[in-house]
């Protein structure tokens, strides 16, 4: 499905798609940044949105910088409401131990996926209906071949 959000340019390009299909459109410095060796900065985009109610942007790493160059988002995935329509600014951090990352005006910095939102109208009760999962939180079925209870990794 095509949707079409309306963009504020205020120093940055508008975002874009690298490939059909994508989910994520790539998202641009506006400015540059020198991020030390375990250092974080707040990056501006220059670029403000006008999503349609019942959406939500959210702003997600890009996996080759994370695996190339250690950069990754501080609050990631970061949420844009649809009501917002400030600047779209993204947190890096610098996960290296030994390398400064430059950022260029331009650099992919990030990429932006839209979607529709569900609003939930929440209902306190007494106890919750059962599941098979249950109470189990991280690691209940397992991980790193690691049996779980029923035996099977």
């Amino acid at each position: 499905m095509l949707r079409t959000i309306e963009v504020l340019l205020s120093g940055g390009p508008t975002p874009e798609y690298a490939r059909p299909g994508d989910a994520g459109a790539d998202l641009r410095a506006a400015e540059a940044v020198s991020l030390a060796p375990g250092e974080r900065a707040t990056v501006g985009t220059g670029i403000a949105l006008a999503l349609p109610d019942g959406y939500a942007a959210f702003v997600m790493p890009r996996s080759g910088l994370a695996a190339r160059n250690g950069i990754t988002l501080v609050n990631g995935p970061g949420t844009v409401d649809a009501g917002y329509r400030g600047e779209i600014r993204v947190t890096l951090l610098n996960t290296d131990a030994r390398e400064t990352f430059e950022i260029r005006p331009g650099d992919r910095i990030a990429q932006l996926v839209i979607q529709p939102i569900v609003r939930a109208r929440f209902v306190p009760v007494e106890a919750l209906p059962g599941s098979h999962r249950g109470e189990q939180g991280f690691g209940s079925t397992g991980y790193r071949g690691e049996p779980t209870e029923g035996g099977t990794p």
